[in-house]
């Protein structure tokens, strides 16, 4: 009988690992929509994220969005469900369908209500960048309180893209500073000339780095009314005192931006909280601009919500030519930590314009070698 139990132990333990090692077969393909594991055969938590190329590896940074998702207080006024900070979450991988979870790089401050990054605040869309002068991992982030009235901009920095990252400080760009395209009404009244002496308003971002090594931090200011374009430091780590207004009263957040054939493509949603809108693209010959609207960029079902989704990046697919991926997150406000990516191949038509169409189903060999 007791050969007999150990038998059947041994025979339990190989089943066992046999259905776990067919859970965790390689994945060959994307699935918008669905949920993504990682190595660990648990669902991917990234969400509002941004991915960085380093040395032969992808790097996959987002908010972890864990625990009970709640209504506070003082949004009730536009519905902002939420969840408590939990960090930003890292994955790795070498193909973009298979993932390994680094950990946390970044996590929430548990003890310390007076920190940025104290569990109850808010922090939202971290990219992460390499800055080869420094040779340091740069992440920019929105850091706020949670009633949304900080309205910063946080840094930190780390000496491996795993992390674990050192966070430096918050602010509001550009204070004392007036944009390059500042306009003489502009300095008397408005939301501009208020927050001239404290530092611009900074939500929804993105950071870009240009071919000359140049990098820009794109975010949404004036109460979400107009978009910022600001130059960074060459240790990117602040504002360099330059910047640019663009889609003035547009409304714009969710910001993604990329560079093609010369050309600079620019990507966001419109602001209405968790609900999904249409798409905004547009496309300028300078970072500077002016930046030239190209419409709703998603066509088929659901085209009007952009596949029931809100941009975050723009991934150019490193080895191939003309090929990029357009990250977004489809948002579940009911139960933020169950919310899905939807990644779909960017398309161009014979003007330049971008095209995004849905797949159920897709891999890399669309874009051709």
């Amino acid at each position: 009988m007791k050969n007999r139990s150990v038998i059947t132990v041994l025979m339990l333990s190989v089943i066992s690992a046999f259905i776990f090692s067919g859970c965790q077969s390689e994945k060959k393909s994307l699935k918008p929509g669905e949920r993504w594991l990682d190595n660990n055969g648990q669902p991917i938590n990234a969400h509002g994220g941004g991915i960085l190329f380093h040395e032969g590896t992808y790097y996959w940074y987002g908010e972890m969005k864990q625990g009970e998702t709640y209504l506070p207080e003082c949004n009730k006024k536009w519905g902002g469900t939420r969840v408590d900070v939990t960090g930003v979450s890292c994955y790795s991988s070498d193909d973009l369908t298979n993932w390994k979870d680094e950990g946390i790089v970044l996590p929430a401050v548990k003890d310390d209500p007076s920190h940025d990054l104290y569990f109850d605040n808010v922090l939202e869309r971290p990219k992460v960048v390499f800055n080869a002068k420094t040779n340091q991992f740069v992440m920019w982030m929105h850091v706020d309180s949670k009633d949304y009235s900080k309205a910063a901009a946080g840094v930190a920095v780390s000496d491996s893209p795993t992390g674990p990252f050192n966070y430096i400080e918050s602010f509001r760009p550009n204070a004392g500073v007036w944009p390059l395209n500042v306009t003489a009404s502009d300095t008397i009244e408005g939301v501009l000339a208020r927050d001239f002496e404290g530092g611009q308003m900074a939500r929804d971002m993105t950071v870009f780095v240009d071919d000359d090594g140049k990098a820009y931090h794109f975010y949404s200011s004036e109460n979400n009314a107009t978009m910022h374009i600001s130059e960074l430091t060459d240790d990117y780590l602040r504002p360099k005192g330059e910047y640019k207004r663009i889609f003035t009263g547009r409304k714009m957040e969710a910001p993604a931006v990329f560079k093609r054939n010369g050309k600079y493509y620019f990507m966001a949603s419109g602001c209405t909280a968790w609900e999904p809108n249409p798409a905004r693209s547009a496309v300028a010959e300078s970072i500077w601009g002016p930046w030239k609207e190209l419409g709703n960029p998603c066509v088929g079902d659901d085209a009007e919500k952009t596949f029931i989704s809100q941009s975050t990046y723009v991934l150019p697919i490193q080895g191939k030519s003309d090929a990029f991926v357009f990250m977004a997150d489809r948002w579940n406000k009911d139960d933020l930590p169950d919310s899905r990516y939807i990644w779909l191949p960017v398309q161009f038509d014979e003007n330049g314009n971008i095209v995004l169409e849905w797949h159920d189903e897709w891999d890399l060999s669309v874009f051709g070698k």
